[in-house]
């Protein structure tokens, strides 16, 4: 019983050990959340804003992000997405309708994850958006939105296959493999240096 004992509180520790390190890289491969949109999902506006933007809880990366304003089969999207910080800011052609707009975002999160979602917003005036305008001065204020893991009210985060995506930790993992070995390498040694004294052909074998 003395020897089994050892053993098993041994495995205990390296699974506890093994748990450990898997769980505390978890956080490490969390991929980037929208925690607002401007304007609002859902709000409506007396005029149409010269852009649009997503906020994200980290920095984007530039590359292959885009973003689509659509209106009355149209989209207004006025060149490339920009990068500021942690928003997305997608500028509008001049021209641009009243009505519903759709927006659709897809960015690549700070740990080169592609997330996509989409938006809508709509515009109850007639006035259009001119060179001189400002998303400030048009747009309403960013409305907070969960960041539990969920993207803005009315969007979709897509995920593609980890395996295909995310490297998974294998460095996490032959550190926990090694610190089994060690623990159950040791707890053979004790077990062996336990047993020694009742082993009959031993050193230590009454005569």
């Amino acid at each position: 019983m003395r020897t089994i004992r050892p053993l098993l509180a041994a495995v205990v520790a390296a699974l506890a050990f093994a748990s450990a390190l898997l769980l505390g890289a978890a956080p490490a491969s969390a991929h980037d959340v929208a925690e607002s949109t401007t304007p609002a999902n859902g709000a409506r506006v007396a005029e149409v804003p010269a852009s649009v933007s997503i906020t994200f809880n980290n920095q984007p990366l530039a590359i292959g992000s885009g973003v689509t304003v659509t209106a009355g089969g149209e989209n207004w999207a006025d060149g490339a997405v920009e990068i500021i910080d942690n928003r997305a800011v997608q500028k509008l052609r001049q021209g641009a309708p009243a009505g519903e707009y759709t927006v659709v975002w897809r960015v690549v999160s700070s740990d080169s994850h592609p997330i996509e979602g989409t938006f809508k917003f709509t515009v109850s005036g007639t006035s259009t958006t001119t060179a001189s305008g400002s998303a400030g001065a048009s747009s309403p204020a960013p409305a907070a939105v969960p960041t539990a893991g969920t993207a803005a009210p009315g969007t979709e985060n897509t995920e593609p296959a980890p395996a295909a995506s995310q490297p998974f930790p294998w460095s996490i993992v032959g550190l926990a493999v090694v610190a089994i070995g060690l623990v159950i390498f040791l707890a053979v040694t004790a077990r062996k240096k336990l047993a020694a004294p009742n082993d009959p052909g031993g050193e230590n074998s009454p005569e």
